[in-house]
């Protein structure tokens, strides 16, 4: 089982939060716990359990989520919501977050802040994640379902797929973006007490040793990828990385898929583009990186290198990034992209029209 960045968060908010129930909490500490490699019985150990207790409530999860942490509790009444308030939460989460926010998606607890403020309804963020389950609703993996409100998103989406499914013939197809503010941490791991305080209630300490950033390009034909981390985001320093990722492919027509970001569109930028005519810009819909194949590889550069790992200084991060990127090209292989322009669009304009059916059933 490997969780994702946003189902750790949910159950490290579950642990540690003083309005929890401590079994429900222990059983939160169970799941990220396991998701860390520790071994079960120093599981059961620190936790003062049984191995299949620790056994049993990692299934619960991997087959129920949050919901599966609560139990089976005899008498106990589930959370009385009416009908319209259920009705709104799924309604919003298949929205795009309002701009104001400075959201890209809906987390449980936002969303929960986000009715109380906006419109005085009350609801726990174990209700909303209660939703999602029965509803499937997966907001921070439905990026392919977000509604960009860039007005020429159908274009956009056909250049960048087209270059995907059907590249120039003798062209070189880059992906590129930026991964901000990686942090150094150093993890330690103290050993807890049987009985946990408030102040024992973190499953880590961490020690933040600085940032970097990661600058990476992916070649969309071979899956290779070239990388150098910086530590400032900037103009200049994206110039320069990609001169450097352009370089290999001398005398070919470069086709770069990249973002709307200020950074990729300055002066010097396009004074540079201007002098180098084969090199060719595609930008991804406002709101859409998802579009952009290198976020793919910034996810398994995450999961595999970086979310784990103990870097005593950025030097050492650096080290671990450059590693991994020798290795990942030492067996690189391209993404498979299945979907074409015609089936985004379609799937978009579904949703929009679930939105608008929701939005007017809730009015009623």
């Amino acid at each position: 089982m490997e969780l994702s960045e946003e189902q750790a968060a949910d159950l490290r908010a579950l642990a540690n939060s003083p309005d929890v129930p401590a079994d429900v909490a222990s059983r939160a500490r169970i799941v990220l716990w396991t998701d860390e490699g520790r071994r079960r019985k120093d599981i059961a150990e620190l936790l003062g359990v049984s191995l299949p207790t620790v056994d049993r409530w990692k299934t619960r999860y991997a087959q129920r989520g949050l919901a599966g942490l609560e139990g089976d509790r005899p008498g106990g009444a589930r959370e009385q919501v009416p009908t319209r308030v259920r009705a709104r939460v799924i309604a919003l989460t298949r929205m795009t977050p309002p701009a104001v926010t400075g959201l890209s998606h809906w987390s449980t607890r936002e969303l929960a802040k986000y009715m109380k403020r906006t419109e005085n309804v009350s609801v726990s963020w174990h209700y909303i994640a209660r939703i999602w389950r029965e509803e499937n609703l997966k907001p921070h993996r439905n990026g392919t379902f977000k509604i960009s409100k860039d007005p020429a998103f159908a274009d956009k989406v056909a250049d960048v797929v087209g270059l995907y499914l059907a590249p120039p013939g003798g062209a070189v197809v880059l992906s590129i973006d930026e991964k901000t503010q990686i942090q150094a941490l150093d993890r330690t791991q103290p050993v807890l007490p049987m009985t946990f305080s408030a102040t024992e209630k973190r499953t880590h300490d961490y020690v933040r040793h600085g940032t970097t950033n990661l600058f990476a390009s992916l070649n969309v034909g071979t899956g290779e990828v070239i990388g150098e981390c910086r530590p400032n985001r900037n103009g200049k320093n994206f110039l320069a990385f990609l001169k450097k990722a352009v370089k290999p492919h001398a005398g070919k027509e470069i086709h770069v898929v990249l973002d709307n970001l200020s950074t990729h569109t300055t002066p010097e930028v396009k004074t540079w583009l201007a002098g180098h005519p084969h090199v060719h810009f595609h930008f991804t819909p406002v709101g859409s990186s998802w579009m952009n194949q290198i976020e793919t590889w910034f996810g398994i550069l995450t999961r595999q290198a970086i979310r784990r790992g103990t870097f005593a200084s950025v030097n050492v991060l650096i080290t671990q990034i450059r590693n991994y990127i020798d290795t990942w090209n030492s067996g690189a292989k391209p993404f498979t992209w299945t979907a074409t322009a015609e089936e985004i669009l379609a799937k978009v304009r579904l949703v929009q029209t679930n939105i608008k059916k929701l939005v007017a059933n809730n009015s009623k």
